[in-house]
């Protein structure tokens, strides 16, 4: 707990530190969302979604000396971070990848008023959970987020899904020492995560997709009188859905799946007199790769 204390309010946060922080986070995340290997997976997470910023402000802002310090802190720190992000990318990705910037643009100067009404946490008030209970909110639904793509493809996510619900919990030790205000704030972070834990388990993630269409030029053909269906069951569902075109001649159909995991196994099509065409698919989160066995 003590450990809690010292880094949510017992460093010395000085301008250079955050400026050194800043352009060591921009460098870093553009760096390891270049990383191949490292693709859909939690370390690359930091480049995508918010969990990791929101630990960095509330640290930023708790180590504050004052509203203004921790508005002006804030702001600049994400005015020089976010920037870097998509600059070290652009060797890479080349000057394109600056365009994904003006998503951040907002967030960026919104860090400012954030960081004004946030350094009302170091009271301890229990008021405080008004302002927290945002953040825990946001946090729970980026818990949610991971845990689906967790379940969908083991282990992925994994680690972003356990940070998400371990600093819901930090955030409120680490701030209120009173014992009704720490309950109040752990009852609410509990909840959230048991609520949307349960709502992802009932509800899980799926991948709507269309693997195959069947069109004047398709080297395979099927219709709405085929059988389709993967060999696996426990990946998903196949059907065969007819695309409407202006005439009758321009209509085509779409082999539809629903698919619930991560993983390989073939895609039977099976036409009326019992001959089959089979795939192998090799299913990713949002994509996938189709082969024609022989």
């Amino acid at each position: 707990m003590k450990l809690l204390h010292k880094i949510f309010g017992g460093i010395h946060l000085s301008w250079l530190k955050v400026i050194i922080l800043a352009v060591i986070m921009g460098i870093y995340t553009g760096l390891i969302n270049q990383v191949p290997f490292l693709f859909d997976t939690s370390f690359r997470d930091i480049a995508i979604s918010f969990e990791v910023w929101i630990f960095l402000g509330t640290f930023i802002i708790m180590n504050a000396k004052s509203n203004l310090d921790s508005a002006l802190k804030c702001f600049v720190f994400f005015l020089i971070s976010q920037p870097l992000v998509y600059l070290v990318e652009v060797p890479f990705s080349g000057w394109e990848i600056m365009h994904y910037y003006k998503n951040w643009i907002l967030w960026t100067i919104l860090t400012f008023p954030m960081g004004f009404i946030g350094y009302y946490l170091k009271k301890g008030k229990w008021w405080g959970l008004f302002i927290l209970t945002p953040i825990l909110i946001l946090l729970a639904f980026h818990y949610a987020s991971f845990l689906g793509e967790t379940i969908f493809s083991f282990p992925k996510h994994l680690l972003s899904g356990i940070f998400c619900a371990v600093t819901m919990i930090i955030y409120v030790l680490a701030i209120f020492s009173g014992k009704k205000t720490r309950i109040a704030g752990l009852v609410i972070s509990s909840s959230l995560i048991a609520v949307l834990t349960l709502i992802t388990l009932v509800n899980p993630v799926v991948y709507d997709t269309v693997i195959l269409t069947c069109d004047a030029e398709s080297e395979v053909y099927f219709d709405d009188s085929y059988t389709v269906y993967l060999s696996d069951e426990s990946f998903g569902t196949l059907d065969v859905d007819v695309h409407k075109g202006e005439t009758e001649k321009d209509d085509f159909y779409l082999l539809h799946a629903l698919l619930k995991k991560a993983g390989k196994t073939d895609v039977i099509i099976k036409s009326p007199n019992g001959e089959k065409i089979v795939y192998e698919i090799d299913i990713r989160r949002n994509t996938f790769d189709l082969v024609k066995k022989q």
